[in-house]
C-alpha cells in the first residue's frame, strides 16, 4: 500500500499533535513530508527527529537559525516565513495538506494548496469564515477536496456517506455550552481566564477554548458548515448538548435525522479526515451508553451568550462581514488572555467593531486582507 505523504500546518499545536500521534499509530498508511511551527521551535525540532520529514518550516524567522542548527545533521531541510509555508504545500511529494494553524493565518497557505490541487483536511475553520465563498470556488475549480476535522462538520460530514444526493432540510450543531453554561451575565463579568481555560469535556488550544466559552466557536462553526454544506443561515441550528457525545446531526427532507455519536477525542475526525474514505482500525476508548444515561439537550442563551449571535448576524449579512468578525475576535481573545479586557467586554467590542467596519459586498482576497486589518485596527484601539 502506498503511503499517504502529509503537510502538517501547525503541528505543534492540539490539532497537530494528536494528527501525528494518529500519524504514528497509522504508520502504515502515513508519513510525513513537511512540518510547520510558528514560534514552538523546541517541539517543532523534537518531532522532526521522530518522524523525519523532507521538510519543516518555523513561521518566525528569528528562530530559523536555531532549527536549521538542529536537524541539519538529519537532512532535514529548513525553511522560515509566510512565504515558505505557502510554498511548501505545494510540492509534488505531498499528498494531502492538514491545516490545523489557529486563526486567520490559515487562510492564504490553504489557498497555496488548493491552487497546487491539493486535497485539504481542514482543521482551521477560520479560513472558511474568513473567505469561504472564495476558498470553495476555488477548490471547486482546481477539482480539491475539503474534508473537515472539526469534530461537528466531521460528524455532519459522516452523515452523509451515501447521502449526497438527497436534500439537506436542516443540519444540528451541537455545543457543550463550555464552562460557563447557565450563567448569567452578573457572573460573568467577574470569571477569569483560568476559568475560562477549563473546558468541561475538550482538551483545545487557548484561543479555541476561549472561544467556546464565549459560544464564538460555535458562532464560528455555524459559518463555516454554510460552506463546507452549501446551505442556508436558516437551514443550520445549534443546540447545547453538555455530554458532547452526539457530535451533530443532519436532518433530511424527509424528516429523518442521522446522527454521529461518540466520546469526545478529536483524533477520531482527524483520522478519518486524513483515511477518507477508509476507516481505519485504532484503539481509542470506545463509548458505552451505560457510563452516559442521560444525554440532554437545551437552546443556547443568546442573550447572554450574544458572540453566537453575532456570528448568525454576520452569516446573513455576508460579503467581508464574517471576515470582520473573526479579526475582531481574535484580537479580543489575544486581549482577554492578556487580561487587558472582561470576558463580557470582548462581545462589545466585537459589536462595536462589525458596526465601523466597511463593508464590501463581494470581496476580492485583496478585500479579505485589507478588511482583516481594519476590523484589528479598530478592535485594538477600543482596547
Amino acid at each position: 500500500m502506498t503511503k499517504k505523504r502529509l503537510a502538517i500546518l501547525g503541528s505543534t499545536g492540539s490539532i497537530g499533535t494528536q494528527a501525528l500521534s494518529v500519524v504514528v499509530a497509522q504508520n502504515e498508511r502515513f508519513e510525513v513530508e513537511v512540518l510547520t511551527a510558528h514560534s514552538n521551535a523546541d517541539l517543532l525540532i523534537e518531532q522532526a527527529i521522530v518522524h523525519q520529514p523532507n521538510v519543516v518550516v518555523i513561521g518566525e524567522e528569528s528562530l530559523y537559525d536555531k532549527v536549521y542548527a538542529a536537524l541539519d545533521v538529519h537532512h532535514i531541510k529548513v525553511y522560515a516565513g509566510d512565504e515558505a509555508l505557502s510554498q511548501v504545500v505545494q510540492m509534488d511529494s505531498v499528498d494531502l495538506v492538514l491545516t490545523a494553524l489557529v486563526g486567520y493565518a490559515g487562510l492564504i497557505p490553504t489557498l497555496a494548496a488548493i491552487d497546487a490541487g491539493k486535497n485539504i483536511a481542514l482543521a482551521n475553520k477560520e479560513t472558511l469564515v474568513v473567505a469561504g465563498e472564495l476558498v470553495t470556488q476555488r477548490a471547486k475549480d482546481k477539482g480539491v477536496n475539503i474534508y473537515p476535522v472539526d469534530s461537528e462538520h466531521s460528524a455532519i460530514f459522516q452523515c452523509l456517506a451515501g447521502e449526497f444526493h438527497n436534500t439537506i432540510e436542516k443540519i444540528t450543531l451541537t455545543a457543550s455550552g463550555g464552562p460557563f453554561r447557565g450563567m448569567s451575565r452578573d457572573t460573568l463579568i467577574k470569571v477569569t481566564k483560568a476559568q475560562a481555560l477549563k473546558h468541561p469535556n475538550w482538551d483545545m488550544g487557548a484561543k479555541i477554548t476561549i472561544d467556546s466559552a464565549s459560544m464564538m466557536n460555535k458562532g464560528l462553526e455555524v459559518i463555516e458548515a454554510k460552506w463546507l454544506f452549501g446551505l442556508k443561515p436558516e437551514q443550520i441550528e445549534v443546540i447545547v448538548h453538555p455530554q458532547s457525545i452526539v457530535h451533530s446531526l443532519v436532518q433530511f427532507e424527509d424528516g429523518s435525522m442521522k446522527a454521529q455519536l461518540g466520546l469526545p477525542d478529536m483524533k477520531l475526525p482527524i483520522q478519518y479526515a486524513l483515511a477518507y474514505p477508509d476507516r481505519l482500525p485504532n484503539n481509542f476508548e470506545r463509548f458505552n451508553f451505560m457510563d452516559y444515561p442521560n444525554l440532554t439537550f437545551e437552546q443556547p442563551d443568546l442573550e447572554t451568550f450574544r458572540n453566537l449571535q453575532l456570528a448568525y448576524d454576520a452569516l446573513e449579512k455576508g460579503g467581508n462581514t464574517p471576515c470582520v468578525l473573526n479579526a475582531a475576535n481574535e484580537v479580543v481573545v489575544d486581549a482577554f488572555l492578556k487580561d487587558k479586557v472582561g470576558f463580557l467586554q470582548m462581545s462589545d467590542i466585537l459589536a462595536d467593531t462589525l458596526q465601523k467596519c466597511t463593508f464590501v459586498k463581494r470581496p476580492s482576497l485583496e478585500d479579505y486582507i485589507a478588511s482583516d486589518a481594519e476590523a484589528r485596527r479598530i478592535a485594538t484601539d477600543k482596547i
